[in-house]
């Protein structure tokens, strides 16, 4: 038996016979996990002789036929979104090698799982990062020898045939052989986000709504703010508002102290920082790694630091642009996440652009964050790997 994702490592060769597959599958009745074939099938032309070699003509990038399919039970169609029961999202990321997704596949079907949906993306050595390293001795950083592999699988686990450790064990050693990092998310918890806000009202409006009308699968157990401003936005949604005033008397370091003291609490996953106006200290930052997104109204890396609308308008720019990233300590350098951009003109002036802005800032950041929840991010560096919906 052969997994389709045996036939090649690289997201051209695979998908266009991974398209192949769903489409015949779909053909054979195949329902849930599982599949069976109407009696009236069995001398179909179309029906698959599931137990033949393969044969493939054309190149992998460009198969023109499959003659020997897996059968059914290996392969689910559906068009349901993740983060539903009984799915899962693996993603994985190291030096690319020969079978890589072959030997992931083969484990999830080996114990009941099905494939929803795999996507996989190969990067080039990056020379001009092994140069930058080697140049400035940055500590803890070394070249790059070979080319980078990332792989995201979705499957479904209501047919799984083991316990849920028998998988990441196997998993993690499946990591350890080819030198890679994993990340498995069983999808059966919802993430608790906070949102950190000042005064500007469109993104957090923007996030209760999508989250209301059941786009952001999660929680939001709370609102965090240094101004009263938004209290009302936050009860319309019955969301606790929790200000922390930074002034002479509250300085910054103690209120962000207990800024991650109350997220810790309530066992906060994400941080959203929806136009918060406030620049967080490198502890706050290295405490939730990788785990607060920012918005911030320029097109990254232009127009850093504050005022880009300002400055964007001092330059004559045709086009403006938001970016979400992720917060680091180095401010607005962060991996990116989703950006997005508008044509402006010399007829616009600041506030022009910054009503223009609002929509790029609110649907941007939504995106990004809806990628988080969904487990469609591996950063690598300081870039963001972003799998598509």
């Amino acid at each position: 038996m052969v997994s389709p994702f045996a036939l090649g490592r690289h997201s051209k060769s695979y998908r266009s016979i991974y398209s192949i597959i769903c489409r015949n599958a779909s053909t054979t009745n195949t329902t849930g996990g599982g599949g069976h074939h109407h009696p009236a099938d069995k001398n179909n032309d179309n029906h698959h002789n599931w137990g033949q070699d393969v044969v493939i003509t054309g190149s992998l990038s460009g198969a023109k036929h499959v003659s020997k399919l897996v059968p059914p039970s290996s392969i689910i169609t559906s068009n349901k979104s993740p983060g539903i029961k009984n799915e899962a999202r693996l993603l994985v990321s190291g030096p690319d090698a020969t079978g890589i997704v072959a030997s992931f596949s083969q484990l999830l079907f080996g114990h009941g799982c099905g494939i929803v949906d795999c996507t996989s993306e190969s990067s080039e050595k990056d020379n001009y990062h092994d140069a930058m390293v080697v140049a400035k001795g940055e500590s803890g950083q070394r070249p790059q020898q070979d080319r980078m592999f990332f792989q995201r699988i979705l499957f479904n686990y209501s047919n799984i045939n083991v316990e849920r450790s028998v998988v990441e064990k196997e998993i993690e050693s499946i990591s350890r052989k080819f030198g890679m990092e994993s990340q498995l998310s069983w999808g059966d918890k919802r993430r608790n986000v906070a949102i950190f806000v000042s005064k500007y009202d469109h993104c957090l409006w923007e996030l209760l709504l999508r989250h209301r009308a059941g786009e952001l699968t999660c929680d939001i157990p709370v609102i965090i703010s240094n101004h009263e401003d938004l209290r009302p936005v936050a009860e319309t949604f019955n969301i606790p508002y929790l200000v922390f005033p930074v002034n002479q008397e509250t300085p910054k370091s103690d209120q962000e102290q207990k800024q991650m003291e109350l997220l810790r609490e309530r066992n906060i996953d994400l941080l959203v920082l929806a136009r918060y106006m406030q620049v967080l200290s490198p502890t706050f930052c290295n405490s939730f790694h990788n785990r607060i997104i920012n918005i911030h109204h320029s097109f990254l890396p232009a127009f850093m630091g504050g005022m880009p609308y300002h400055r964007a308008h001092e330059r004559g720019v045709k086009l403006i642009g938001a970016t979400a990233h992720y917060a680091t300590m180095d401010l607005d350098q962060g991996p990116i996440v989703e950006q997005d951009i508008m044509r402006v003109s010399h007829r616009d002036d600041v506030r022009d652009l910054i009503r223009k802005g609002r929509t790029l800032e609110k649907n941007v950041l939504v995106s990004a964050v809806k990628a988080h929840l969904e487990d469609r991010i591996i950063v690598h560096r300081n870039k963001c790997i972003v799998f598509a919906e």
